[in-house]
């Protein structure tokens, strides 16, 4: 009998009544109890948890449980855990949170299509816990710390391929009383041949717990961050070389694990206990300090990152507290306040935006504006109200703003960039005003009244191929650049656009993925135009003998006034075209061919200008029969030629003679 796919551990410390709820949800998993194994370690509990859990086991064959002493953190009992399972996956569950029904089912189809070694399943908070979200914007089939957001998220509820951890030798650090599941995610995650990202399903659940023991909300000590700030930076340097792949890792730790070790040393109550912390912590930022690390870097962890390795405590106190003043929140369970991050007041000037932190241009300590410069850290806020093309251009019309930077000054162009080349075209926009736009934000202390664009692009300007939609928002001197599209109103479509302007070009508005950014295709580059023209049938008119009835539809948005016809075309002689006029609602036709000139005539849908021509075959009707009727009193017939691609009709005089000996010779 083949073993369970997945063995899901559970560490359990004085968990009630929380740990109920964790375990049936791991029970009522879709993915089968049978192809489950639950291992639940109980950490020496005093509340309950054990008799709860022993009383859940009784009703779960292949639920386990294992008691223990207490030892002193979620190491020791994920670690014996994990000397128990047989799955082919592991997945560790804290003992607070619970999984959504379907969360094993996704992550291990996703970690089996794609070959994963890791699986992250969207997390959510629930009870004011503040979940990570910046990986799970979409689905990642198959993604690499270096390509996504995956490493910002270093907590074990993941789905690991048991073979490699088997592999590695992974285990929790035992040493480590916060963090200890940080090296082993970390080192899982630069080992792993792939990770995937299941972002459409609410996977996990962070629960904030009610007595505030989330293993994760507690306090310790300065030399406990100090250490994992030590091992965790020797780990990524360990695993990558110098250079942009190294400092995209080292961010995470110099933003969130330094930042925690300054607050806990703050704590420390004997000055001199400060201060040699201070020299350790400086010493460790120095080791793998360098310029690509520094500009990946917020302002305020610049900042904070010159006065520990100045060794500025003062000022390295006064920072802390500033931010402790202004509710700094921290990442997952709030540690620094519970409140969101207010913003500092700023400076704007020559084009460059600084943020007014403690010492901000102190002549007596001359640190750097480059601690101070938010330029790059500022979001353009957009949005499409109206996206439209027609044969003449398109025209787009929204608001934008740089947030916290007021409109006054204003210079907002649409930039267009033609893919594959250094082609680019900048047109300016005619400035709208938008009164009461972000009133509700910042406590209202930035005025955004002339964000709002309107312009239109002339599409006989555009050369053939793909352009790029973005808008370079300025105001008061600072130039932030955006695409355009991802934030629309409901009224914009997503829909692609697909014309042929008055000039004879062909162009598509469309919207990319995964973002829904907007696009230009000039000259059918990826949207063709014949897609859009159709025929769905031919029949003989009941009313009018002789003439064929030839139905379709043409889903373009817009061409030239009568250029779409239906074609009759023979070898000799000039082509005889009847005009199409579609349904303005949905684009079908019906167009009326009279069959009045001798010989054969291959039939087809047409769209013909000055510069282009697109047709399509009005297709064979087996089902069409030959027509006579009589035009000035003499008989005239038409009838399909079989063996043609097109619909190809031969036309005539009946030949009364030759239709009498024929009659004859069949008596």
């Amino acid at each position: 009998m083949p073993g369970p796919d997945v063995t899901v551990i559970i560490a359990a410390y004085n968990a009630m009544p929380y740990v109920t709820r964790s375990v049936g949800s791991v029970l009522r998993q879709s993915l089968g109890a049978e192809r489950i194994e639950l291992i639940a370690v109980d950490d020496g509990s005093t509340d309950g948890t054990a008799a709860e859990l022993d009383r859940l086991a009784e009703r779960a064959p292949l639920m386990r449980v294992i008691h223990q002493p207490n030892s002193g953190g979620p190491a020791g009992p994920r670690n014996l855990g994990l000397d128990r399972a047989t799955g082919r996956y592991v997945f560790f569950l804290d003992a607070d949170d619970h999984l959504g029904p379907e969360a094993l089912e996704r992550m291990v189809a996703a970690a089996d299509e794609n070959g994963s070694d890791v699986v992250l399943g969207r997390i959510v908070g629930e009870g004011g816990r503040r979940a990570p979200g910046s990986m799970f914007r979409r689905n990642q089939p198959r993604t690499d710390v270096f390509s996504s957001r995956v490493y910002w998220t270093l907590n074990p509820m993941k789905l690991f391929r048991r073979e490699l951890i088997d592999r590695l030798g992974l285990r929790f650090d035992a040493g480590l009383s916060i963090g200890e599941d940080q090296p082993f995610v970390a080192t899982a995650y630069l080992e792993a041949a792939a990770i995937s990202v299941v972002a459409d399903y609410d996977c996990l659940y962070w629960v904030a717990r009610e007595d505030g023991n989330n293993i994760t909300a507690q306090e310790h000590g300065a030399r406990m961050r100090i250490g994992l700030f030590r091992k965790m930076t020797e780990l990524v340097a360990g695993h990558t070389p110098a250079g942009p792949g190294r400092d995209a890792l080292l961010h995470r730790h110099y933003a969130v694990e330094l930042r925690d070790a300054v607050l806990q040393l703050s704590r420390e109550p004997q000055r001199e206990t400060q201060e040699k912390l201070l020299c350790e912590l400086a010493d460790l930022v120095a080791l793998h300090w360098s310029e690509g690390l520094a500009a990946r870097l917020p302002a305020v962890v610049r900042l904070r990152c010159h006065l520990v390795r100045h060794r500025l405590l003062d000022e390295l106190l006064t920072l802390v507290h500033w931010e402790l003043d202004r509710g700094a929140a921290s990442y997952g369970i709030t540690t620094l306040a519970a409140t969101a991050a207010a913003g500092p007041e700023i400076q704007v000037e020559d084009g460059r935006a600084y943020a007014l932190y403690p010492y901000f241009r102190d002549s007596t300590l001359s640190i750097p504006d480059d601690c101070y410069d938010i330029t790059a850290e500022l979001p353009v806020r957009h949005r499409v109200e109206a996206a439209g093309i027609n044969a003449t251009g398109l025209r787009l019309a929204g608001h934008a703003r740089i947030h916290r930077i007021s409109t006054r000054d204003v210079t907002t162009e649409l930039v267009l960039r033609k893919r594959g080349s250094d082609t680019e075209r900048r047109l300016p926009v005619h400035h709208t005003p938008t009164p009461g736009l972000g009133a509700d934000e910042d406590g209202g202390r930035y005025d955004y009244g002339t964000a709002g664009f309107d312009v239109t692009v002339g599409l006989a300007s555009l050369t053939p191929g793909i352009w790029d939609l973005s808008l370079a928002v300025g105001a008061q001197g600072i130039v932030k650049e955006a695409r355009l599209g991802s934030s629309r109103a409901e009224s914009v479509t997503t829909a692609t656009t697909t014309l042929v302007t008055g000039a004879g070009t062909a162009a598509a508005l469309f919207t990319t993925k995964p973002y829904g950014n907007l696009s230009l295709d000039v000259g059918e580059t990826r949207h063709r135009v014949r897609p859009h023209l159709r025929v769905t049938g031919a029949a003989w008119s009941a009313e009018s003998p002789g003439t064929l009835i030839v139905k379709g539809r043409c889903s373009l948005a817009d061409w030239p006034a009568g250029t779409l016809t239906i074609t009759a075309e023979g070898p000799d002689g000039a082509p005889e075209h009847t005009p199409v006029e579609p349904s303005p609602s949905d684009g079908t036709f019906t167009a009326r061919i009279p069959c009045t000139t001798p010989g054969e005539r291959e039939l087809t849908l047409r769209l013909t200008t000055a510069t282009g021509k697109w047709s399509v075959p009005v297709p064979p009707q087996p089902s069409l029969k030959p027509a006579r009727w009589r035009r000035l009193g003499l008989p005239w017939y038409a009838k399909p030629v079989p063996g043609r691609e097109a619909l190809t009709l031969r036309t005539g005089r009946v030949d009364l003679l030759k239709a009498a000996r024929r009659r004859l010779t069949q008596r």
